[in-house]
Formats: structure tokens, sequence, C-alpha cells
């Protein structure tokens, strides 16, 4: 932090705004105050603040809308609502949207001084800092990505020189690791975040229908097709299309897709007429593709041509030290679920075991477990007995090194899910849902360690 603490104040009030700007001037911190939320907003892209103090009610634009703005700009930065209409209401929508702290007017100059004085005492100590977020808006929601970790530092630093490109990317990673959220930062980033970002889930259609899904097809074409159909590539123009798990995809319509990319052209089922699709693709997968492409099941011409950009995201247990973060990042997340008696802590026995753990079904399996704990938990911590029991066995084994450890995480995970695979006499929703994974990555786990019914 600064020597001298710089304060960001946007209130319409002329009065009150000069008045405060006065008062906290004359208490040493370094103040721009402003009537007008845009003037404000340019501001803190342009320098860094350490508290912004914002009006409830402002014409063009609510403290709330401003909050959410701010939060995207300036992630590090500590927010205090200051409103006349004071509620409970008011208060719990502003601590939702990103502020620290609540001042309801009218207020005493020690109130305002006394805030400000516990937010710069708590700063770096408290939550997610801004080297640990990437936080970005998409689709009208905030969406945050953690990670302390250098190999997501690095990642969050390679978005922001990608972003602005035209270029293709292939994000590589294991079910749960969030290579959706990647595709999504790199285009809200990028100079086509206007337009749509259309996903496409590989591995949920039969080939059949996913052709006419991904280009469309034109009335008559076949069976059932009574009207034409836009295609969702097509949908994307302008925008970006995210191919997602697009190891699935068979090899005849690999050859159209890589068409559709080079030509910048689509031509829908049925139809002989080409249109122009201007969309950058961003294409995600599981699947290691250059062994696919030596097994003759992927295209390698395909391959090059997406992994221009090439984006290796990490399994959770190659980047354990955002563990603690992430754990944090989802008790606060769940606990609107439980606001009269919120998750304060997780007790030192479970974190050992998360950072123990091997997670197989990744940051997606972790929140799934926190979610599960803060259902069921009594009280305000999360203990050993709100978690699953494959977790629970882990307490009373020894750490051990290296690749010993990691074959003893994976012969319990394979114990488990035949466990409870037999429990739900192998109905895979059900055993699905009981592991906290999808369906998909059940099924890898069954023919990666070769499970069958007994």
């Amino acid at each position: 932090m600064a020597a001298t603490p710089k304060i960001l104040l946007i209130d319409d009030e002329d009065l009150l705004r000069e008045g405060c700007r006065r008062l906290l001037e004359m208490a040493g911190y370094e103040v721009k105050s402003s009537g007008n939320p845009e003037e404000g907003l340019r501001w803190a892209r342009g320098e860094t603040f350490d508290i912004a103090l914002v009006d409830y009610r402002m014409p063009g634009m609510t403290g709330i809308e401003l909050i959410e703005k701010l939060r995207i700009i300036s992630p590090a930065i500590d927010i205090v609502m200051m409103t006349g209409y004071a509620s409970i209401e008011t208060a719990v929508e502003a601590m939702k949207t990103g502020a620290q702290d609540y001042i309801a007017k009218p207020f005493e100059a020690d109130q305002m001084l006394e805030t400000l004085n516990r937010l710069l005492k708590k700063r770096g100590q408290l939550g997610p800092q801004a080297e640990e977020q990437f936080t970005f808006e998409h689709d009208g929601q905030i969406v945050r990505i953690i990670g302390a970790s250098p190999v997501m530092q690095e990642i969050f630093s390679l978005i922001l020189k990608v972003a602005p490109t035209e270029s293709t990317v292939l994000i590589q990673g294991e079910s749960g690791t969030g290579k959706e959220l990647i595709a999504k930062a790199i285009h809200t980033h990028s100079k086509r975040k206007n337009k749509p970002f259309i996903a496409m889930d590989c591995g949920s259609l039969v080939e059949s229908l996913f052709e006419s899904e991904l280009f469309g097809h034109v009335k008559g074409s076949f069976t059932g097709a009574t009207a034409t159909k836009h295609g969702a590539f097509e949908l994307a123009h302008g925008g970006t299309f995210f191919f997602d798990e697009i190891g699935n995809i068979s090899l005849n319509v690999q050859a159209k897709i890589l068409r559709a990319i080079q030509e910048k052209q689509i031509r829908r089922i049925g139809s002989t007429q080409t249109i122009h699709v201007d969309a950058r693709v961003v294409a995600a997968t599981n699947l290691d593709l250059q062994t696919a492409i030596l097994n003759g099941q992927f295209r390698e011409d395909l391959y090059y041509r997406l992994s221009v950009i090439p984006i290796h995201l990490p399994p959770l247990r190659e980047r354990r030290q955002d563990i603690p973060i992430l754990t944090d990042y989802f008790i606060t997340k769940h606990n609107q679920r439980r606001p009269n008696k919120p998750i304060e802590r997780i007790a030192a026995p479970a974190m050992d075991i998360f950072t123990r753990y091997a997670w197989p079904g990744n940051i997606r399996e972790l929140e799934n477990i926190i979610e599960r704990a803060a259902v069921i938990e009594d009280g305000n911590e999360i203990t050993l007995s709100s978690l699953p029991p494959h977790l629970q066995l882990l307490f009373n084994q020894p750490e051990q090194e290296g690749d010993t450890a990691i074959a003893s995480l994976a012969d319990l995970e394979k114990k488990h899910i035949h466990q409870v695979l037999q429990k739900f006499a192998w109905n895979i929703s059900h055993a699905a849902k009981a592991l906290g994974i999808d369906r998909k990555t059940l099924y890898d786990k069954i023919k990666k360690y070769n499970l069958t019914p007994q």
C-alpha cells in the first residue's frame, strides 16, 4: 500500500461530497471526488485506489452498478457504500455485489474515518487478493478464476496476451479444471466481446445430430427437418465459437470443421449455398490429441489449425497451493444458502485431507464437496464428519512421498468408485451424483481403472 492511501469518492450531492473530500484530505488521505460515476470509472481505469466511497443512488447509474464495474476494473479496491436509504436489504445487496462496508447517511465524521481505518488495517489479510484471481464480466455476470500458483499466474498473463489476437486457441486439461472459463475470459478480453459467445459440447450429441446442430439444415433435407435451421457456428458470426471436448468429434465432421475454419464458410445440410461465417475458434479437450493422432482418431491438420496458441490447464493436484484460497472462495459462495449460520472456517484435519487428496474431479469436485458440507454441517466449521467417506479414509493414512502417494490415492479412488457403483447397481447417473462428478468423468474413470460389475 502507498504511504498516502488514495480514496475515490463518488457522490452526486455536491455539499456532502465536498465536505467529505475536505475531511479526508485533512485526515491525510489523497482524494479524487466526482458526482459523475462514469468519470469515477475512468479514473479507476488509469489509477490505483485503495478505497472507493460510493453513493447508493445517483443519476444514470446506481451504486450497485458502479460497484460491479469497479470490481472488474480494480479487483483489489475496497468499497464502502454510502446511502440515505438505509435498510438491511440495501446492505445485503451491497455486500453481495462486492462492498466491504456500509455507512447510512447522515453519518458522523468519526464514523467515516473509523470505517476507513478499519479497512486499511485489514487490507492484505482477508480473502483472495488481486493477484489471486482473474475477474471479468460475461453475459451480465461476474466471473472469477481463482489461482495464486505460478502456473495460474502464467495462464492469466497468457489470456491477456492472446485475447486481442485472432489466433485459434486450444485449451487442454482434465475434466473439471475450468476450461470453459478460460474460453470465456479470452472472449471477454477480445475485440469480439460484444458479439456472441457460442459453446457446443461435442460429447453430448450423436454424430447425425451434431452436424445439424453445428452447421444447420434446410427444410426437407432429412426426415423431421420441417423448417430451415441456423447452425450454432453460423450464430457465432462476429463472435467466438467454443468447441468443448473437441476430441470426441468423428473424423468425418473433423474434416468439415477444418474446412469451415480455413475458408470461413459453411454449408447447411441439404443446401448447395455457402454462407460466410467470421467466428474466432477456441477449442478444449481432456484428451491427449497427439496420441489420438497416432491412433488415427484425430486429424493432424485440424490439430495444428486449432493449437496455434496452446494453453495447458493443470489439474488441481498440480497446483495444491491454490486449494486453501479455492476452499475459502467456495465457502463464501455457498454461505449464501445458510445466511443465519455461515461456515466460518474449515477444521485443520479437513484442510490437511484437502491438500493431500488427488482430486480426480478437480475444481468441480472441490466445489461439490464444499457445497455438500455446507448443507449437512450443523456448526459453523467444516469438519471431518461432513466430508464424503472416501476422504475421511485418508485421515488415518500416513502421508507418503512421491509416486507412492500417487499410487496409494489412485488405488483408494479405484476402490471407492467401484464400491459406489456396486451400491447403486451400476446406475451411472446416481453413482456420479454420489461421487460429486459428472457422468462423462465417471465413464472415463471406469475405463481408466477397467472396472466391471461383480
